[in-house]
This record gives structure tokens, sequence and C-alpha cells, in this order.
């Protein structure tokens, strides 16, 4: 049976930014060359909001995992510039664009990416520890409670069902309260009964903490939690609906495999 997660407010530990929290300008991601080149992004413009869910959908290859690659700093566009929290990370370094990830972005993943040696909590724990930083057990403990992991926070992954261990890379993406949160697929490894959980837990850490999140999905349900969809089709954003039930969502997405 599905656990309703009651998630209160928490204040939080930065002012919010005036600004959108993330803005992309003319993007272009170019794969190869020449005749045998691929755009994969071809001039994508897009503003992300301050405490919003924004979903990114469309048809296998229409780019969308390459846009949250690049929104991220993981990926380097050809052309174009990204900024998150109004810095321009088109011109950093390797080492600023590390530190800027570190501070400002959590990341979950579709297979997890949990360290198989460290516990639940340790994971949890793993951006804190990298950045050297001192955990505050309070706020720890609340979010162990909160994504349903305090009796398992000192399992193992190979411990955790499929579930349990997506809770635990949430928290890890929320333990450091990120300016952002990206999800790459986050519900395409589990169940049907799982993923409404997870989609659960992911909306109330937008509607309790504020939690600016984008996500990158190919699941109509999973889109329909989301403040804010975005269709990709080839590299361009074709369509954008506000707050959508699923059908709708299916409707468009219907639309654009016919086109």
């Amino acid at each position: 049976m599905s656990e309703t997660i009651a998630m209160p407010a928490v204040a939080a530990a930065e002012p919010a930014p005036t600004g959108p929290v993330v803005s992309a300008k003319d993007l272009t991601r170019r794969y190869g060359e020449g005749d045998t080149a691929v755009d994969a992004l071809r001039g994508v413009s897009l503003e992300v909001p301050s405490g919003q869910l924004t979903a990114v959908m469309g048809p296998s290859g229409s780019g969308k995992s390459t846009l949250m690659h690049i929104l991220a700093g993981l990926d380097q566009p050809t052309s174009g510039e990204v900024a998150i929290a109004g810095i321009n990370i088109s011109k950093l370094g390797d080492s600023d664009l590390t530190k800027l990830r570190r501070r400002h972005i959590g990341f979950i993943f579709q297979f997890f990416n949990l360290l198989p040696m460290l516990t639940a909590e340790e994971n949890v724990l793993l951006p804190l520890s990298i950045a050297g930083e001192k955990p505050d057990p309070k706020w720890v403990m609340e979010l162990l409670g909160r994504i349903g992991l305090t009796d398992r926070r000192a399992h193992r992954p190979a411990e955790l069902s499929g579930g349990q261990q997506q809770r635990v890379a949430i928290g890890r993406a929320l333990v450091s309260k990120p300016t952002i949160v990206f999800a790459d697929e986050p519900t395409g490894n589990l169940d049907s009964t799982t993923s409404g959980e997870i989609l659960e837990l992911m909306r109330s850490s937008v509607d309790a903490y504020g939690q600016t999140t984008v996500m990158v999905t190919h699941e109509p349900r999973a889109a329909a939690i989301a403040d804010r969809i975005l269709f990709l089709d080839d590299g361009l954003i074709v369509k954008e609906l506000g707050r959508s039930e699923a059908h709708d969502v299916i409707s468009v997405m219907e639309e654009l495999a016919g086109s």
C-alpha cells in the first residue's frame, strides 16, 4: 500500500533566487561532423522558475536527456549558454564547474548510482562528505524519516528494494538543500506501485521544501505531477503544458508521434 508522506515546511538554507533558477539561451548540441553529424538540440531556450517541478518529455531521440545533461553541466553545448543561480556555467572551467554542481545541484538517476559499500545513511550523506561539510543531525534525521528510511538507515544497497534504493537517491539529492534537483527517468526502473510512491515523494519535496526540480521522463503519469511540462521533438521545444492529467500528456505524445 502506498504510504502518504507528509513533509512539513522547512526554512530554506539560503534566500530564494529572485530570477529563474536555471536559464538556457539558444542551446545547440551537435555530435559528429559532416554528413554523419547529428543535431541533438537545435536552439533551445527556457527558464526554470524557483519552487516548481518541470517535466521534460519527448519521443526517443528528441534531445531530452541531452538537454538535462547540458543544464546540469554534465555536457557542454555546441553553442548557447546556461546559467544556474545567475552563474553562467558555460564559462566555467572544470574545477569551478565541479564546485558549482556540489553547491547547487542534486541528482536522481534511473539506476540509483549508490555506492554498494556504504549504508543507506552514508549514501544519503555522501554529497556532504565529499564537500567536507558536517551534517546537521536534526536535518538528517528528519530527512531519513520523510523518505521512509529511518529503520533501514544501516542497510547497504544490496539489502534494499529498488524503491528503497531510489528513496536513498532522493535523500542524497536533497540532503545539501541544493538550488535545483535534476531527475533522469527516476521511475524508469521501478514497478507501477513503487513508481507512484516515488512520484509522491518527489512532489512532496517540491510542495513542502520548495525544491526546484527538473525531471526527464517518458511516463505520462510522472509528467502529470509536474507544474509545467515541456515537450521536445527533433531537438526543439515544440509544446508546453501547465499542470495536466496523464491523458492530456498522452494526447500530446500521440500528436508528436504522428507528426
